[in-house]
Parts: C-alpha cells; structure tokens; sequence
C-alpha cells in the first residue's frame, strides 16, 4: 500500500496476519533481507557501521529500527529538510539503548561513510509519490551520491548495498554498483528468502 493507515485498517478487520510488504512509513520485509544479507558478509551484527544515503523514507525508516534492535550503528546522511519521522526516531534512539549502538543523523556525507562497513544507497525520489519535485530532491540529494571517491573513504572491505531500483548517475555509480564491493545482487536474492521466512511463520 502506499498509506501506513491504510495496512493498519486491513488489520483492524483481519483474522488472519497482514504482512507489511512495503507503504510510505516502513518497508520491513526490505530490512530483513538487509540484515540476512550483513550477517551473511560480516558474519555478525554488533559493532559494525552502516552509512545510508538516499531518500529518508520507508527502507532507511526500517533500517533505523533493525540496525538499531540488532546493534549496528547507523548513520543517516541527509539533505537538512529531509528528516525520518519523530516516532521511527525515538524508536531507533530507544532500540539503541538497549543493543548499545548509535542512531546519528548528519548533513555531512563524510561523517557517515567514515570507517563504515556498510554503504546503502537509496534513490532520491521514492514511490512516485515524488514525481513532482524529482528535480528540486535531485539538486538536494546530489552531494550526497556513491561514488568510488566517496567509498574509499570506508573500510576497505566495505560493502556496498541498495535496496532497487537505483538510478546510475544519481545515487549511485555504475563503478559502485558493479563493482567489487557490491552485495546489491545478494540482497536482491534475499528477499526471497527473507519473505518465505515470515510466510513460515504464519501459514499453520
């Protein structure tokens, strides 16, 4: 669905569970297949750096919930109109007292890719529902593309993810997306595996 409202009315009326594929406050079945995919490269969860860069949305909304449950530090890099919502927020800031990690929003690309393990990418203009000031978010949202200068500045091994569909050019490179950091293919195939997961847990 596109409103939150509208997925929370199908479950007000529903005997049966209602799986969140995706509306415009969270995506939750693109975190799982994010967090499967980390644990898969890194091999574990805590003490780890994820710098996100795109659109502050539904994905970077639930990735700020799953980093924060799961104790990787995120760091939301950001135009300075362009913030999450105050109750995903406090969520995160909640979630990450409890795992010991950090929830940082910064204006500064570099601050966020600095010493990262994880670079997401997302697109600047999500869902369509953005159509209208695609050029206005892409002069916002320009300095703060992934490009290969911007992911030496990271670890070396590094990774680099993006939940797609991205634009080459804008919010990524296609050296980046290509190239040998890239677990955006793996993700991609995680979902999968991630949403069979949440079906086993609810089909009896």
């Amino acid at each position: 669905t596109y409103e939150q409202e509208k997925i929370e009315e199908f479950a007000r009326y529903m005997k049966n569970p209602v799986i969140n594929a995706l509306t415009d406050l969270t995506h939750p079945c693109q975190a799982l297949a994010d967090l499967l995919t980390i644990k898969e490269k890194k091999g574990r969860f805590e003490g780890l750096k994820l710098a996100y860069a795109g659109d502050v949305f539904n994905v970077c909304q639930s990735l700020m919930i799953g980093c924060s449950m799961m104790g990787i530090d995120i760091f939301v890099a950001h135009p300075e109109e362009y913030n999450p919502k105050e109750k995903v927020l406090k969520a995160a800031q909640e979630n990450a007292k409890k795992s010991g990690s950090k929830v940082v929003l910064t204006t500064d690309l570099h601050e966020a890719v600095d010493n990262a393990d994880i670079v997401y990418a997302n697109t600047w203009h999500s869902m369509g529902a953005a159509e209208k000031e695609k050029e206005k978010r892409i002069r916002d949202f320009s300095p703060f593309q992934i490009n290969a200068g911007v992911l030496k500045e990271a670890k070396d091994d590094v990774i680099f993810m993006h939940c797609l569909p991205g634009y080459r050019g804008e919010d990524m490179t296609n050296e980046v997306v290509e190239g040998p950091h890239s677990a955006v293919w793996d993700e991609a195939e995680n979902r999968m595996h991630t949403e069979k997961a949440v079906l086993s847990l609810v089909i009896v």
